[in-house]
């Protein structure tokens, strides 16, 4: 692999890290929005959405975790 698409590998990982983070910073503020809501709320519809949002948000950053080790295992 030649130099200019090593860079360009590596610029599109510093972009999808910067996205997991966001990813993972909406994941803790939903799951702590729900772990701050009451018992009652928790298991109402509302509360369940909100606990399978953070969910979803956590296995999204995950997946970006993953991307980017695929794209250091090409640029190596």
């Amino acid at each position: 692999m030649n130099k200019d698409r090593r860079a360009r590998i590596e610029a599109v990982k510093a972009n999808l890290q910067d996205l997991q983070n966001e990813i993972e910073e909406l994941s803790n503020e939903e799951r702590d929005a729900f772990d701050n809501m009451p018992e009652g709320l928790q298991a109402s519809e509302r509360g369940q959405a909100s606990e399978q949002a953070a969910s979803n948000l956590e296995e999204a950053a995950c997946t970006l975790a993953e991307v980017v080790d695929q794209l250091e295992a090409a640029g190596s």
